[in-house]
């Protein structure tokens, strides 16, 4: 196992997960990379939940209520982490 500090610029959150995975996975270089990735993306899919729980589903537009801007950052980020993840195949032999 590679015995990588999570990046300073994640959450909390985001470090833990960092270091789960990494107790738990054998994850070369390119591996790590993509783990930066997922936990970045988990990070901005937080972000923007919490903005839309604060401010609401929806937000006024020039022709009446509209989808708040970051249901789709949240919609986007979700995909980019869930890809990430699968990429690294946590799902798979890899597992030590």
């Amino acid at each position: 196992m590679l015995t990588s500090e999570p990046p300073k610029h994640l959450s909390t959150r985001s470090r833990r997960f960092w270091r789960d995975v990494l107790r738990d996975f054998d994850l070369e270089p390119s591996g790590l990379a993509i783990l930066r990735v997922a936990c970045e993306a988990m990070d901005r899919m937080d972000e923007a939940r919490s903005l839309v729980t604060a401010e609401g589903l929806t937000v006024e537009g020039r022709l009446g209520p509209r989808a708040h801007p970051a249901l789709s950052i949240e919609r986007d980020a979700r995909l980019a982490m869930l890809r990430a993840l699968r990429a690294l195949g946590l799902d798979k032999e890899s597992q030590r």
